[in-house]
């Protein structure tokens, strides 16, 4: 385990970052691609959020008097077959991936702390179970348990953040587990016991707290892989149901049958697809590479 001084690191590195804003602004310039993926998942968090105010048109208005019209002034990104904005319905989409992916990743990695914390905290039997079953859940891939567990537990937005939740658990799960082995051996662990300190409060106030560096990159790592797993869950028609604006099953509604005569509907939903799942994973990265400290030289 190693303890990071910041301020240290960003003084040998020639940065003069007293103040927060500094250290930020310091961090965006070493970390350009990083610095791009924040601003992207801004931008996407941002539209999420004032979705109705920069949406022309009502996503779920259907004028079958404009059905497939090409991009123009009045529909920048055309319309589908349904006469309905194709703008209009990306945008008011990113509520629901985002909704997805952060709710899927909050939810399996609150879960796979406490499995995880639990497990190595405690060892002996109770590790032996939770790690047996974390291996059965590990032992199929992440949009095939999402698959079975969306077709058990139906089409809806909670269902698909549970699916796509649980395949997660396993993951967070082991990461805790292995920070907290070689935490619990650490003297101010002994010193918390010698003390008094209840098991629950050691693993509590001094375990958890020394894990959410490594948490906090595997969640956003994860991010993207929950975006592109509902958008996969949507194509295969098991996602997010009719009428409500889903990036994957708009391409599985025009993919097949419109990529020819109508390739706006398919080129839009894959660059939104594409951007959320990239931005990602650069941000990811960058966290990575700045709270891990096996990263740093």
């Amino acid at each position: 385990m190693a303890t990071i001084d910041y301020d240290l690191e960003l003084r040998r590195a020639g940065a003069h970052a007293t103040g927060g804003w500094r250290r930020v602004l310091f961090l965006m310039q070493r970390h350009v691609l990083g610095a791009a993926g924040l601003v992207i998942m801004t931008l996407f968090v941002l539209t999420a959020i004032f979705a109705d105010f920069i949406a022309r048109y009502d996503p779920l208005t259907i004028d079958a008097a404009r059905a497939l019209a090409r991009p123009s002034a009045a529909h920048w990104m055309g319309t589908d077959s349904f006469g309905r904005d194709v703008f209009s319905r990306i945008i008011h989409g990113a509520r629901i991936s985002l909704a997805v992916g952060i709710g899927s990743t909050a939810l399996g990695g609150t879960i796979g702390v406490i499995v995880g914390l639990t497990s190595g905290y405690l060892s002996g039997w109770v590790d032996l179970v939770f790690q047996r079953v974390s291996d059965v859940l590990q032992a199929l891939p992440l949009l095939v348990l999402a698959l079975i567990m969306t077709a058990a537990l139906g089409p809806s937005l909670p269902n698909v953040i549970i699916a796509i939740a649980i395949p997660l658990i396993p993951t967070v799960s082991r990461v805790i587990r292995a920070n907290t082995l070689a935490l619990r051996e650490l003297p101010f662990i002994e010193a918390a016991k010698s003390i008094g300190m209840s098991e629950v409060r050691i693993a509590v106030r001094h375990v958890l707290p020394n894990t959410m560096a490594p948490l906090i990159v595997l969640a956003t790592a994860q991010l993207g892989s929950t975006i592109l797993t509902e958008a996969s869950l949507s194509f295969l028609g098991l996602g997010i149901p009719e009428p409500y604006p889903s990036w994957g099953r708009m391409l599985s509604e025009s993919a097949a049958e419109y990529v020819r005569t109508a390739p706006w509907l398919v080129i839009f939903p894959g660059i939104a697809i594409s951007l959320a799942v990239f931005g990602a994973n650069l941000f990811g990265d960058a966290l990575r590479d700045i709270l891990d400290p096996r990263q740093r030289g």
